[in-house]
């Protein structure tokens, strides 16, 4: 696993059981799995909006920055279901051989 998840789910995992007063993810996970995919759905619509924008204007900036906000939030969510980012990782490597039309194939049988 990359260097960056792997510290940020170390991170996360120990902020799961802090104090909800001191850390905004123990706050998050105190309030349960209904406002984490609330704030993954947020950050999903904040994402998809500044990719618009950057179309138009050149500017990355903005994009880059929710994107990074939409991974955030989705590794508290796989961290609340006890999974974490590698199973996603392993997930893709699995996909390195597989045409995507092959593999969204598979998925709706």
């Amino acid at each position: 696993m990359n260097d960056t998840l792997r510290q940020l789910t170390t991170i996360l995992e120990q902020r799961k059981s802090a104090n909800a007063d001191d850390s905004y993810v123990a706050s998050l996970h105190q309030k349960g799995l209904n406002k984490i995919l609330e704030k993954v759905g947020e950050e999903c619509v904040e994402t998809i909006i500044a990719a618009k924008d950057a179309k138009l204007s050149g500017d990355t900036d903005e994009l880059i920055k929710e994107t990074a906000d939409l991974w955030f939030h989705s590794l508290v969510m796989l961290s609340h279901l006890d999974e974490s980012a590698d199973s996603v990782l392993q997930e893709l490597r699995r996909r390195f051989d597989i045409s995507g039309l092959e593999e969204k194939a598979s998925r709706t049988d």
